[in-house]
């Protein structure tokens, strides 16, 4: 059974490396520090924070999930990078460990074979991300918790960056994968991200017009992780330099992003 969904996007913006100074001073060394992408007070993913767009129906089968309200044994995620897959999962078992539920969210398909097969087997969700990178050794550890889970009417939810029909896995699990609901998770479109970050800005209370969204749409980098992470550290910028957020603030911020890169 096969859905499909365009996708919204996550608030929890990702960790990005911290630009290092090539002429050091304390001014600039302050303001360098408001400049970076380390956004380690962002909230954790949730359906709450999730942006759903056209991806209304594949968030809520997941909070049916996590509510213990859906009975079927597995749901794959797949779609390109930066849609969201990975935010809901997590969300998902978020939603579920907060009900008391027993749940796993397992970042990359190796993990499996450190792991107590057997106890993972007992929880209520358990959440794969990145199954299409499974080796050989990870996709038979795959297909026997899949199994597990199932006669223990648990569940396997999996994401994958190609859809079910391309994934590069032995025959039975890609098939165990196509057995249950099968979501296609898309980047949103510009009239989306607009939009999302819009109810980014307001929920952290920051005064951006439109014409700095449309401004950063229009120049910074197009993966919506990148852009909320440019507005939470201009919102740094803007305070350390007690200047407005405008578009000739993101214009110099822009600027300075490629000096320090050069």
């Amino acid at each position: 059974m096969s859905k499909s969904a365009n996708a919204a996007v996550k608030f929890d913006a990702c960790r990005f490396y911290r630009i290092r100074e090539r002429r050091p001073s304390r001014r600039y060394a302050y303001v360098t520090e408001q400049l970076v992408f380390d956004l380690a007070a962002s909230a954790p993913p949730s359906f709450a924070n999730f942006i759903s767009g056209r991806n209304a129906e594949a968030v809520a089968t997941l909070g049916a999930l996590a509510a213990g309200t859906l009975a079927e044994a597995g749901i794959l995620l797949w779609g390109a990078p930066g849609g969201g897959k990975t935010h809901l999962l997590r969300a998902t078992i978020r939603a579920a460990e907060e009900r008391g539920a027993a749940a796993a969210y397992i970042a990359e398909p190796g993990a499996l074979l450190a792991l107590d097969a057997e106890r993972l087997a007992a929880h209520s969700i358990v959440a794969v991300d990145r199954i299409d990178v499974a080796t050989p050794d990870a996709q038979a550890a795959a297909f026997r918790l899949f199994n597990a889970l199932k006669e223990r009417k648990g569940h396997f939810v999996a994401a994958s960056r190609v859809s079910q029909a391309a994934l590069p896995l032995r025959e039975d699990l890609r098939t165990r994968l196509g057995w249950g609901l099968v979501f296609e998770v898309n980047p949103l479109v510009d009239a989306e991200k607009a939009a999302a970050l819009a109810a980014f800005a307001a929920q952290r209370g920051l005064p951006i017009g439109e014409d700095v969204i449309s401004y950063l749409l229009a120049r910074g980098r197009r993966d919506m992780p990148a852009l909320l992470a440019t507005l939470a550290a201009l919102d740094r910028h803007s305070l350390a330099s007690r200047r407005p957020i405008t578009v000739p603030l993101l214009r110099d911020w822009l600027q300075r992003q490629l000096d320090l890169e050069q």
